[in-house]
């Protein structure tokens, strides 16, 4: 279906690597945590974190995480995840294209559809998915897949009434095309911001280049309306690039003063948790990690690949959650409670190694998680059981 949304892009279907560069792959790199120093400066713009709440309480130094239970089992390449407002799950296939729905008290599977048109490999297939903040009058769940020439953004209608299993997606809207593609790097975390707009994190393809062009759709935190239109506050009106620099972008959060942090694959030295700001230049491909260069906007917490290959984050009980690919462990980043980027203390690990590949971590309300492992996605080793979603407790 024609997209109402489309935004010119670069077109890029190929992988292209940059002379004496090399690219590391989702999950795959070398091997401390270091928080930043550097508070990422303040850019003018009316995004989300407009308004602030005056104080917040800040968590404690030190937290801990439990595992209440395995919610369900037996996922296949799971990637994204989205609730329901009746607190069921919908999560994603990478290589099969399909969504299929979680009983949030049972764990029952039941397939709902399959997108039309992901073409799987690679990095690359159906990516992120997310609900409609107006969900109980219009039914929409988006999408963020890959095609045999693109990425895109497609919502479709989710006929909860339907009675023929399988088929109760119907045929996608694409709201944004011309995302470029590659065989890595092709971000694919989308979410609806506390203003009700959609972000989306992509990736620079392997081209790294990329992520420094604004014209250029890749490498970049998009910002749009749930119609795929730039919108006001955006750092340019016609553009829905919202923040540019990035390597790839997988994990996408709020916290309580409505401030966007996004988590990103590095190449070779660090991965970053970045705090976003409309119009920010977070350095790729000329810094990795905190470089104190001039003109970008340092991490303001960096991991050896070893130990994170982040990709999805989630805000509760005062910090920020990050599930760990190659790191095998799901991180905690207190935050300072304060509209800044300083921490509250050092990040902590858990679960090293005890679940595998961690992929996403949703807040559940409260002091909820839910986590999903990823070994079924060809670089994991699956145990019995996988891929599995948990639920778990958190401070």
């Amino acid at each position: 279906m024609a997209g109402r949304g489309a935004v010119a892009a670069l077109a890029a279907g190929v992988l292209v690597l940059a002379a004496g560069c090399s690219s590391r792959i989702d999950g795959i790199g070398e091997a401390g945590v270091t928080p930043s120093r550097h508070p990422a400066p303040s850019v003018s713009g009316s995004g989300p974190s407009a308004a602030p709440p005056a104080s917040v309480t800040p968590p404690p130094a030190k937290g801990s995480v439990r595992v209440v239970s395995t919610l369900t089992e037996g996922l296949e390449s799971p990637w994204g995840l989205a609730e329901l407002p009746d607190g069921d799950l919908l999560v994603s296939s990478r290589d099969r294209g399909t969504i299929t729905r979680i009983d949030a008290k049972s764990g029952k599977k039941t397939l709902i559809g399959t997108v039309p048109g992901v073409a799987s490999g690679g990095e690359g297939g159906l990516l992120g998915i997310a609900v409609s903040p107006a969900y109980g009058s219009d039914h929409l769940v988006y999408a963020y897949f890959t095609t045999a020439s693109d990425n895109r953004i497609a919502r479709m209608q989710y006929d909860e009434k339907g009675t023929t299993p399988g088929r109760l997606l119907g045929a996608p809207d694409t709201i944004l095309r011309g995302i470029p593609k590659g065989t890595v790097h092709n971000g694919g975390r989308i979410a609806f911001g506390p203003d009700r707009m959609l972000y989306a994190g992509t990736g620079d393809t392997g081209d790294g280049g990329l992520a420094q062009d604004k014209k250029s759709l890749a490498g970049k935190i998009l910002r749009m309306t749930p119609d795929g239109q730039p919108l006001h506050g955006n750092p340019e009106a016609d553009s829905v690039v919202y923040s540019y620099g990035h390597r790839n972008v997988q994990g996408l959060a709020w916290d309580e003063h409505k401030q966007l942090w996004a988590s990103e694959f590095g190449q070779d030295t660090w991965d970053e948790l970045n705090r976003i700001v409309p119009g920010g230049n977070y350095g790729w491909p000329e810094a990795e990690g905190k470089s104190g260069k001039k003109g970008f906007i340092d991490p303001v917490a960096q991991w050896k690949p070893s130990e994170a290959s982040p990709s999805g984050i989630a805000f509760a009980k005062g910090s920020i959650w990050m599930a760990g690919l190659r790191g095998e462990r799901l991180w905690r980043i207190p935050l300072s409670g304060k509209e800044d980027a300083e921490l509250l203390a050092a990040p902590q690990a858990f679960l090293k190694g005890k679940y595998g590949r961690l992929r996403t971590v949703l807040a559940a309300g409260g002091d909820k998680l839910w986590l999903v492992t990823n070994n079924t996605d060809k670089r994991g080793t699956p145990k019995p059981g996988d891929d599995r979603i948990l639920v778990l407790e958190v401070r």
